[in-house]
């Protein structure tokens, strides 16, 4: 399959800085291949606002002509990311506020304050394990350690995923996002995930408990009882995202502070507020690098671009936050003074805003001061250079963070 697109998206990553460069040279929409596949994407910040509050801009893969023609198949590595099941995250209108509503309830910010103390003794317990790990100055990969598992116990938590089962969801989900593993193994990855969480919905469905999962199969205030369809695809989802969003902001935050001293210094002496370097980071170098993917239902005109009725359309987040006429002459810098940091779209914009983007902004506020309170003179075991990021064109993901502590 053939794009002739006049960009590819490197799935190595091999780049990334330079293709967030490449891709806002080539203007405010433009062309891209992605693994063979054509698609528009979008890097300014004011058309991305303007399209993803765009209604004729849809979720539903069956609006897409590639896909309605069967140009793009099961084969295509990418497909786990835009075929996905019936959820909040592949309707609109309202259906998806319908389905979307006990999430919302359950990540209000007064049961957003009741898991406070459980993120802190969790934050806590894991620093012991960092703490041993370094033990005697040996490297710590910070990612494996700490900021990997906390994500998924938070989530999982809250899900109503039985802790003993957070290894193999990540390993399953670390799997999925790769474009490293073959294709076969990553729809038998998603053929188990189905069943996993055919199971967790069914076992709720019989015995509720107070989580999440059991809000979206019982009736209650919050409305009535999700399908068991619709309750397998809104966990799956939130599974994902609500884990690999959180780990990719703390370790993003920890390696852009650990390259600039400097800046550090001004956190660690109280001069700049930790939401402002969380709200930094996630413009700077935010967890999501390419949204996989709307779909036009009508030709839709954006200056002298016209994206044709049935094409898809990514949003290059890590490249909206670098928009210069947003963000000054400076948007390339990592920044914690920053003026206009808390302008960025890291977590989406409009009706599919990321769900849980207080619950990860919530982890990142109580993580990361604890790190560097109870590390301060933590710094990188390798040069800031030779961190590199995983083979995952979607999320923003580094393969380790070897750190030492003292």
């Amino acid at each position: 399959m053939s794009s002739q697109c006049p960009f590819a998206i490197d799935p190595m990553v091999s780049d990334l800085d330079g293709e967030t460069n490449r891709l806002r040279e080539l203007g405010p929409i433009t062309r891209i291949d992605l693994l063979g596949v054509p698609a528009w994407t979008v890097t300014d910040h004011a058309v991305a606002r303007q399209l993803t509050t765009d209604t004729r801009l849809v979720k539903d893969i069956n609006a897409w002509s590639l896909y309605a023609d069967g140009v793009v198949t099961d084969q295509w590595p990418l497909i786990g990311m835009v075929l996905v099941d019936r959820s909040m995250f592949s309707v609109d209108g309202a259906e998806h506020r319908r389905l979307r509503l006990k999430t919302s309830q359950a990540l209000a910010p007064r049961r957003l304050e009741e898991l406070r103390p459980v993120i802190e003794q969790l934050t806590a317990d894991l620093l012991d394990d960092v703490e041993a790990a370094g033990a005697d100055g040996a490297a710590v990969d910070l990612k494996e350690v700490f900021a990997y598992p906390l994500p998924m116990r938070v989530v999982g938590d809250l899900m109503g995923v039985a802790r003993e089962d957070h290894a193999q969801l990540l390993d399953w989900y670390k799997k999925f996002f790769s474009v490293m593993t073959p294709q076969d193994e990553r729809l038998a990855v998603i053929g188990g995930l189905d069943v996993y969480f055919t199971d967790l919905v069914r076992q709720k469905i019989a015995d509720p408990a107070d989580d999440l999962t059991s809000a979206f199969v019982t009736a209650d205030e919050g409305g009535e009882p999700l399908t068991e369809e619709e309750a397998i695809g809104n966990i799956k989802a939130l599974v994902a995202a609500g884990h690999e969003t959180t780990v990719s902001l703390i370790i993003n935050t920890v390696r852009a502070l650990l390259g600039e001293p400097e800046q550090l210094a001004k956190v660690l002496a109280g001069d700049v507020e930790w939401k402002q370097v969380i709200e930094e980071s996630l413009r700077w170098d935010g967890p999501v690098t390419h949204l996989l993917m709307r779909f036009a239902t009508e030709d839709i005109t954006v200056g002298d671009t016209v994206i044709a009725k049935g094409e898809g359309v990514v949003m290059s987040y890590r490249a909206v936050g670098r928009d210069i006429t947003v963000h000054g002459d400076t948007a390339d810098d990592f920044d914690v003074t920053r003026s206009t940091a808390n302008r960025h779209l890291a977590f989406g914009y409009g009706p599919h805003i990321c769900p849980g983007a207080a619950l990860s902004r919530l982890e990142a506020a109580i993580a990361l001061p604890a790190l560097f309170a109870r590390f301060p003179r933590m710094r990188l075991a390798v040069p800031h250079g030779e961190i590199g990021n995983l083979p995952v064109l979607t999320q923003n993901d580094v393969a380790a963070l070897p750190i030492i502590l003292n």
